[in-house]
């Protein structure tokens, strides 16, 4: 049995276990989905340690550190909006992948949003990301959208836009 607990990252050793995981999962899970130039240039973009640290000091970002017995195995990270909570990263290293920390995760999620009078929890996911795609659909998102989004460098995020509505 596995203890999970969750707690936010607030100094900047936390962060940059977040960054330097983040970097770990990235490489391993998205490389075949979007290759390794778009991994890397979006890595650097927005999940190093200076990308983390500005979303947390100045946009209002939280970033939540996702233990499994005492072992940092994801993360993620969050917008709190006026009646919404933007889901923008949830990551589980794969040799964590399977012990339910994602459900874990968006639990606390769901008691975050109720705490803050948040009506709905709404992410972008790769559509080609087929696996984490069933995954949220398993945890109760709806597709509700989908955008292309430039992020530079001739890069796109070619995404659904998918929500979950809280009871």
């Amino acid at each position: 049995m596995y203890t999970v607990s969750i707690l936010q990252a607030k100094t900047d050793s936390e962060i940059q276990d977040i960054a330097t995981l983040a970097e770990d999962i990235w490489h391993q899970h998205f490389t075949p989905i979007i290759g390794e130039a778009q991994v890397n240039y979006m890595v650097n973009k927005f999940q190093s340690h200076p990308a983390i640290k500005s979303q947390v000091e100045n946009n209002g970002y939280e970033y939540y550190q996702i233990y499994s017995s005492h072992t940092l195995a994801g993360y993620a990270g969050i917008h709190p909006e006026e009646d919404a909570l933007f889901l923008s990263k949830l990551y589980i290293k794969k040799d964590f992948r399977g012990q339910h920390l994602a459900t874990e995760a968006m639990n606390f999620l769901i008691n975050l949003c109720k705490e803050r009078g948040h009506k709905k929890i709404w992410l972008t996911c790769n559509k080609y990301n087929a696996n984490t795609l069933a995954i949220y659909n398993h945890l109760g998102f709806v597709i509700t959208d989908a955008q292309m989004t430039d992020i530079g460098n001739g890069f796109v995020m070619d995404d659904y836009i998918l929500t979950y509505e809280i009871q």
